[in-house]
C-alpha cells in the first residue's frame, strides 16, 4: 500500500512540474544563482561540483524523507 502512496505522489509531482515549469525555475532560482556567481567568481570546475552536490543532497533528502 505504501508504494501505491509513493507513485500517486510522484505522478502529482510530475503533473504540477509539467503544469507549472516556472513555478519549479523559481522555487530552483536561488541555487541556479549561485552557481552563477561561483561559476563567474571562483571557477567553472567548483561550480559543476557543487551542482552535483546539490543534485545528490537534494535526491537523498527526498529518498529519507520517503522512508
Amino acid at each position: 500500500m505504501a508504494k501505491e502512496i509513493d507513485r500517486t505522489r510522484a505522478r502529482g509531482a510530475l503533473a504540477v512540474i509539467k503544469q507549472h515549469p516556472l513555478m519549479v525555475l523559481f522555487a530552483v532560482s536561488p541555487v541556479l544563482i549561485a552557481l552563477g556567481l561561483v561559476w563567474w567568481l571562483v571557477s567553472p570546475g567548483l561550480a559543476i561540483l557543487l551542482l552535483v552536490a546539490a543534485v545528490v543532497g537534494g535526491g537523498a533528502v527526498v529518498l529519507r524523507k520517503r522512508n
